[in-house]
C-alpha cells in the first residue's frame, strides 16, 4: 500500500506539496478545485509544480476531479458547465501524466430529491460524457461512493449496476462515507459489489452521522475491520487519508495508525 494526502485548494499548491511530503506521505492526491488548484490557474505553473514534486520525492498517481460542481443538476446549463469543468481537470491530469482520477457522482438536490429517477438519469448521462473524455486522454475514472444526503450512489447495489454498465470504470471506495448512516457490513458489501474493481481508497473517521473527516480513532469507524475487508479482497494500491483538521499533526498520527493497522492485517 502507498499512502497519500490531498492538498487544501485554499492554499498555494507548492506549499501544500512540501507540507504533505514533510509528514511522510508517498504521494499527493491533487484536488483540482478553486481557488488554489483551478486547472487554468495551474497550467502556467506546471513546470514549477513538477519541480517541487520531484524535489520532495512525492508521486502524483491520482487527482480528485472538481468537487463543487453539479453533474446531476436540474438545469441543463449547469450540468453542461459542470461537465466542462471536469473535462478541463481531466486534460490537466493527462498533461501531468496522472493515470487515475476520482469523481463524485452527481448529487441530487432540490426537486430531484422527489424524482430520483430523473436525477439519476442526468447523472448517468454526464458520467457517460466524462468517461468518454477520460478514455480519450488515457485516464481511468474511479467513481466514489457517497452518503445518504447525496440522494444516490451510496448503496453497494448502485455501484454494482454502474460498474457492470461501464467496463472502463473503477471505484474509489471511501471508507468514511461507507460508515455514514449505514449497516456495519457496508464495506464488505461494497467490496463484493466492486468485484475486483476497486481502483483507489479514501479513509477518514466520523461519528456515523456526517462526513466529518476526523483523525483515525476520533470517531466510530472500525478501521481495522474495514481495511481487513479491503486487504482480503486483494487490493494493495493507493490510499488517501482525508483528515481535514487545521492541525496537521493529526494527519501525521493518522498515517502512523493506518500503516500499523494495514501491516498487522493478514495477507
Amino acid at each position: 500500500m502507498i499512502y497519500g494526502a490531498p492538498n487544501n485548494p485554499l492554499r498555494p499548491l507548492e506549499g501544500e506539496i512540501r507540507a504533505v511530503a514533510a509528514l511522510g506521505f508517498d504521494y499527493l492526491e491533487l484536488c483540482l478545485d478553486p481557488p488554489g488548484a483551478l486547472p487554468e490557474a495551474l497550467r502556467p505553473r506546471l513546470a514549477a509544480v513538477r519541480s517541487v514534486l520531484d524535489g520532495e520525492g512525492l508521486a502524483l498517481p491520482v487527482v480528485h476531479l472538481p468537487t463543487f460542481v453539479w453533474l446531476a443538476d436540474i438545469y441543463a446549463s449547469i450540468r453542461e458547465a459542470s461537465v466542462a469543468e471536469v473535462l478541463k481537470a481531466l486534460e490537466l491530469a493527462a498533461e501531468l501524466g496522472v493515470t487515475k482520477a476520482v469523481l463524485h457522482p452527481g448529487y441530487l438536490t432540490g426537486l430531484l430529491n422527489f424524482t430520483p429517477d430523473v436525477g439519476g438519469g442526468y447523472a448517468a448521462e454526464t458520467l457517460e460524457r466524462v468517461l468518454a473524455g477520460a478514455a480519450d486522454l488515457g485516464v481511468t475514472v474511479c467513481l466514489e461512493n457517497l452518503f445518504p444526503r447525496a440522494g444516490h450512489m451510496y448503496r453497494p447495489e448502485e455501484f454494482a449496476a454502474c460498474l457492470a454498465a461501464h467496463a472502463g470504470l473503477m471505484m474509489t471506495l471511501d471508507l468514511g462515507h461507507a460508515n455514514i448512516r449505514a449497516p456495519r457490513d457496508r464495506v464488505r458489501a461494497f467490496v463484493a459489489a466492486a468485484r475486483g474493481r476497486i481502483g483507489h481508497l479514501h479513509i477518514g473517521d466520523n461519528n456515523g452521522r456526517e462526513d466529518e473527516h476526523l483523525p483515525l480513532g476520533a470517531g466510530r469507524l472500525d478501521a481495522t475491520a474495514a481495511l481487513g475487508e479491503v486487504k482480503a479482497a486483494g487490493y494493495d494500491g493507493t490510499m488517501t487519508l482525508e483528515i481535514f483538521t487545521p492541525d496537521r499533526e493529526y494527519l501525521a498520527v493518522s498515517l502512523r495508525k493506518v500503516r500499523e493497522i494495514w501491516d498487522a492485517l493478514p495477507g
